[in-house]
């Protein structure tokens, strides 16, 4: 039976899904699972990009020895984060990773030399450390050696493709999230790049997803005993494929995204640019089929990973499903914090900074796994709240509820609290969300589905979907005046 490829990376692991059209229902195998685990090393953080890549090639024999028929192929990832190709075509370097501390300082710097007003005039995109643009610019300040060497530049999903075909494409919904694309014009923004020192001829040609940007490089056809399966672009940013795959019938509609990262919004026809979404700091990152991503990134169970990691090492290891159920049993409402806070971002001792955050507040810390797991449960989800609120009112959209994709769906007392604290039905699944949109994007092009809408009444059909009604409206009314409170956060950004 033809089958297609998606490859899903995250940033704590990876995936291989083959998928299949039956009776007009998707039906998905995982083909192979992979962890993603950054290096450190000369005191940087780093991807270990040539792993990722070999596990892809693990994937590729799996499907042969499955006897698959593969039809294509498309990669979607995390963004922001980069490559760079010599002039020999090799890899430069070994890309750091977002959580570096190489950017700490550079956006305030960057903005001594280009006004914020400026820069999220030109991009749309939301200020966080991390961008591709505080990167590069960090890089430059540093006066890296490999930017001399450099030819071109490619986004992680891009470089992965370029080590698959041997093509050098930019594609669209990686692209925007660099701060460097320019919405205004569809294309990057060559003065932006100017103005940074950057050569122009670093960032190539951008193609939007269900583009066909290859097929596998005789030298690796000839390495595994595969055929040269052609490579489309889908929405190579992980989030843009999630969206892709929300099982919505219509607009309007929120999503958020749910695992590593918590990315909610809705989907627009054209970006949001204006004093409003600058001062909420959202962003407008490249979607399909034309649209832009509406959206606001919270810290997500990131900390949640740590914070069991940080156990982990101390000798005390617990099982997802444990700290759920030790979550349950704690007292509700106890701490907070803010989960965008930057004492948040980085690896390293998260139950000592929960602890730290909730002292600076005022509260009582969390005393024991379940109360810590609780905090910051309750506290995402109140999150979500005040995000999908400013949502609205810079959407000018009224939502009916909110629907969850991706692997924290998994999390069911997440998603009932998150019901709880917004005041509507969440409808979670499906929770290979990226995967699946990478999937649809490819069956699209290949002309299997007329366009999105159509695309997406398949998925709502194919895979289930758990409906959560809010509960304890006015005891989750009462918790989220203490947050704003705890949190600092301005009740009349949303208001």
């Amino acid at each position: 039976m033809t089958s297609i490829l998606a490859y899903d990376l995250g940033a704590s692991s990876g995936r291989a899904l083959l998928g299949r059209l039956t009776d007009r229902r998707i039906v998905t195998e995982e083909l192979h699972r992979f962890p993603n685990d950054p290096v450190q090393v000369g005191g940087r953080l780093h991807w270990d990009i040539l792993r990722l890549y070999h596990e892809m090639k693990q994937a590729l024999l799996k499907a042969k020895n499955r006897g698959a028929d593969l039809q294509s192929l498309g990669i979607d990832t995390w963004a922001v984060d980069f490559g760079f190709i010599g002039s020999n075509g090799e890899l430069l370097g070994n890309p750091y990773h977002y959580r570096d501390r190489h950017t700490d300082g550079m956006m305030e710097r960057l903005f001594r030399e280009i006004p914020p007003e400026d820069l999220f005039g030109r991009t749309g995109i939301q200020f966080l450390t991390f961008n591709s643009i505080f990167q590069l610019y960090a890089l430059k300040r540093a006066d890296n050696p490999i930017l001399r060497e450099a030819k071109r530049f490619l986004m992680i999903p891009d470089l992965l493709r370029y080590f698959l075909t041997g093509e050098t494409f930019n594609e669209f919904s990686n692209a925007t999230t660099t701060q460097l694309y320019n919405p205004h014009k569809g294309d990057w923004d060559r003065e932006l790049i100017a103005r940074l020192g950057l050569p122009e001829a670093w960032f190539g040609q951008i193609v939007q997803p269900g583009t066909r940007v290859g097929s596998l490089l005789p030298s690796l056809c000839e390495e595994l005993g595969v055929d040269p399966v052609p490579v489309y672009a889908v929405a190579e940013h992980d989030t843009g494929s999630a969206v892709a795959a929300v099982p919505a019938l219509r607009k309007p509609f929120a999503y958020l995204s749910c695992g590593t990262w918590s990315l909610m919004g809705t989907e627009v026809d054209k970006p949001v640019i204006n004093d409003l979404s600058r001062e909420l700091n959202f962003t407008n990152e490249g979607g399909v089929y034309g649209t832009y991503r509406l959206l606001k990134n919270i810290m997500g169970l990131w900390i949640l990973n740590e914070t069991r990691r940080e156990w982990e090492r101390a000798g005390r290891s617990y099982t997802f499903p444990e700290l759920v159920r030790l979550a349950g049993e704690a007292p509700a409402f106890a701490a907070f914090i803010d989960p965008d806070d930057d004492a948040f971002l980085h690896p390293g001792d998260m139950p000592g900074r929960i602890r730290a955050y909730c002292e600076k507040t005022g509260q009582k810390p969390p005393q024991d796994a379940g109360a810590f797991v609780r905090c910051i449960l309750e506290s995402l989800a109140l999150k979500y709240r005040y995000v999908l609120e400013m949502t609205e009112r810079l959407s000018g959209q009224q939502f009916e509820g909110l629907h969850m994709v991706g692997g924290g769906i998994q999390n069911t007392l997440l998603c009932q609290w998150t019901a709880d604290a917004i005041g509507k039905p969440v409808w979670a699944g499906p929770a290979e969300g990226s995967a699946i949109g990478n999937l649809a994007v490819q069956w699209i092009a290949q002309g299997q589905f007329s366009d999105i809408w159509e695309a997406r009444k398949v998925i709502r059909d194919s895979f289930p979907i758990t409906a959560y009604e809010p509960q304890g409206r006015e005891m989750w009314q009462d918790a989220y005046g203490k947050f704003l409170q705890v949190t600092g956060l301005s009740q009349s950004t949303t208001g």
